[in-house]
C-alpha cells in the first residue's frame, strides 16, 4: 500500500504528538519537528509506504529526544484498562455454541481491540465506548473471510500470531485461546523494540498472553508493520515455517500488501484512516478480516 496525500498530515500530526509525549524540552520538540519535515521533504513520494515513513519518523524522534519509548505510560494504562474489560469481553466469545462460532466471535473481539491506538487524525476511542463497539463488531464487519480462515486454522499445525498494540494484545488472548482449543501450536510475535504504542515483550508479559501461547518471539526490529529486510534470523525462520499467519493492525496491512505472499495471512484490523479504508475499498471505522493472498 502506498501513501495518499493526507498521509503527510498524519505523519506530522503523530510526530508532533509523539515529540510531546517524549520530552518536556521545547527545544528538543522543535528540533524533532524540523528534522521530521526535512525527512518528509526528502522521502514523501507516491511510491512510499506509510508504515515505512512512520518507522523513520519514530526512530528520528526517539534519537533526538533520547526517549526510547515515548508511549510507555499510555501502553501501561491501555493494558490495565483492557484487563479490566477482559472478563466481560470473554463472555461474548463464550456465547458461541459451536467451536466455529466462538472462533468468529474471538476474531471480532480481536479486531475491535485494534481501535486502541493514539493520535491518528479523526480517530478517537474511549475505554467506556469499547464495550458498545464489541457488541456491534459483526455489524461493522465489511470484509469477512473468517470462515475461510477457520478452515485453514483447523488444518494448521503451527500459526504465527503477530500482535499490534498494547491493550489490544489483551483481547488477542481470546483468539489465541480458541486456536489452542483447536489443537494448534501458537507462536506470538511482538515488536523487537518500542514503536508507537505497539506491543513489546513487556506488554506481552503484562497481558498474560505468554501463559497461553506456546512461544513468544520478537520481530527483532522496531519497524512499523513488517519489514522483512530488518527482521531477526529467528523471526524469519518462524515466519517461513508456520502454516498460517495472523497479522493484526493497519501497519501489517500496509506492509504485507507490498509483498508477494507465499502462504496464507489473515489480516485483522480496523480501518482507522481514509487511506487504508480506500485501499481496501471499504468505509472508514469498519472491521476487516481478510485472507491474503
Amino acid at each position: 500500500m502506498k501513501v495518499e496525500a493526507e498521509c503527510a498530515a498524519c505523519i506530522v500530526h503523530r510526530g508532533c504528538a509523539e515529540a510531546i509525549e517524549a520530552t518536556t524540552n521545547p527545544a528538543l520538540r522543535f528540533r524533532a519537528m524540523v528534522e521530521l519535515l526535512r525527512l518528509l521533504s526528502r522521502e514523501f513520494r507516491a511510491t512510499a509506504v506509510p508504515a515505512g515513513l512512520g518507522t523513520k519518523r519514530d526512530r528520528l524522534i526517539k534519537r533526538i529526544t533520547g526517549n526510547d519509548d515515548p508511549y510507555r505510560r499510555s501502553k501501561r494504562m491501555s493494558n490495565e484498562k483492557a484487563l479490566e474489560l477482559l472478563p466481560s469481553v470473554r463472555k461474548i466469545v463464550e456465547e458461541g455454541f459451536a467451536q466455529q462460532d466462538r472462533f468468529k466471535k474471538a476474531c471480532l473481539c480481536a479486531i475491535v481491540g485494534n481501535i486502541m491506538e493514539f493520535h491518528i487524525p479523526g480517530h478517537r476511542f474511549t475505554f467506556r465506548g469499547l464495550r458498545k463497539t464489541f457488541k456491534n463488531a459483526e455489524k461493522d464487519l465489511v470484509i469477512d473471510d473468517i470462515n475461510k480462515v477457520y478452515e485453514l486454522a483447523k488444518k494448521a499445525h503451527t500459526v504465527l500470531y503477530l500482535v499490534d498494540n498494547a491493550g489490544e494484545i489483551v483481547f488477542d488472548k481470546l483468539l489465541v485461546e480458541q486456536l489452542k482449543n483447536m489443537g494448534v501450536e501458537v507462536i506470538v510475535g511482538v515488536k523487537g523494540g518500542p514503536v508507537l504504542n505497539d506491543a513489546t515483550l513487556e506488554d506481552a508479559e503484562a497481558s498474560g498472553i505468554g501463559k497461553i501461547a506456546d512461544k513468544i518471539i520478537t520481530t527483532g526490529t522496531d519497524a512499523v508493520g513488517l519489514s522483512l529486510k530488518e527482521v531477526s534470523v529467528e523471526f524469519s525462520e518462524v515466519y517461513n515455517s508456520v502454516d498460517l499467519i495472523f497479522a493484526k493492525g493497519m501497519g501489517y496491512a500496509e506492509t504485507l500488501t507490498e509483498y508477494k505472499l507465499k502462504k496464507p495471512h489473515a489480516l485483522l484490523f480496523r480501518t482507522k484512516c481514509n487511506p487504508v479504508a480506500n485501499y481496501f475499498s471499504v468505509p472508514r471505522d469498519k472491521n476487516v478480516a481478510m485472507l491474503m493472498p
